[in-house]
């Protein structure tokens, strides 16, 4: 590449603070229909972003290595710590962040190690199987290796989150359903 040619950005810390800063203008309600579609928005957004990083790598555009280095920026910008004044935001957002954990940790682990053998819905139930009994890493890490498999294609069925119980799998299940989105429809939520 010549240094004329423009360098692909797929997010910035600017995007990930205009929707903190949408956020901090609204009024948050998670049971107001506006309220979830902008903090869904926001999540999708950051998928999306990964999703054109994976992308990009599959077009040849970008190689592993870069790829690798594109998602962890991704990862930096969304998982820093966010404060607002309102507490309940705050949480809301840390709702957020929690779910899209396994999205950079799964895209990651898809660009190095490829797809692991498994079935999507096996490395679910393992995972809450693994929360059930506070074993957080091996959750994280079985739906981690659901979402390789969500990356080469195969379905993530919603209704399986049905049955989970409320906790952290349920959360990082819904960043795979984003991520999900995101690969079938890679369009860009609109800011504003």
């Amino acid at each position: 590449m010549t240094e004329d040619e423009a360098v692909e950005t797929f997010y910035s810390e600017e995007r990930w603070q205009n929707w903190l800063d949408r956020l901090a203008d609204e009024e948050l309600d998670p049971e107001n229909e506006d309220s979830a579609r902008l903090l869904l928005n926001l999540q999708d957004d950051a998928a999306i972003a990964v999703a054109k990083v994976l992308a990009a790598l599959e077009e040849d555009r970008i190689d592993e290595e870069r790829a690798v280095e594109e998602i962890r920026d991704v990862s930096d910008i969304v998982l820093a710590e966010v404060s607002f004044d309102d507490e309940d935001k705050t949480m809301l957002i840390d709702g957020v962040q929690t779910s899209l954990v396994p999205v950079f940790y799964a895209a990651e682990e898809f660009v190095v190690g490829g797809v692991v053998e498994g079935d999507v819905d096996e490395f679910v139930h393992a995972a809450a199987d693994a929360e059930a009994d506070e074993d957080l890493d091996a959750a994280l890490g079985y739906v981690v290796q659901a979402g390789t498999r969500v990356i080469d294609g195969e379905r993530l069925d919603m209704d399986l989150v049905e049955e989970l119980e409320y906790g952290l799998v349920s959360e990082w299940v819904n960043g795979l359903d984003s991520l999900q989105s995101a690969i079938e429809d890679p369009e860009v939520v609109e800011e504003d």
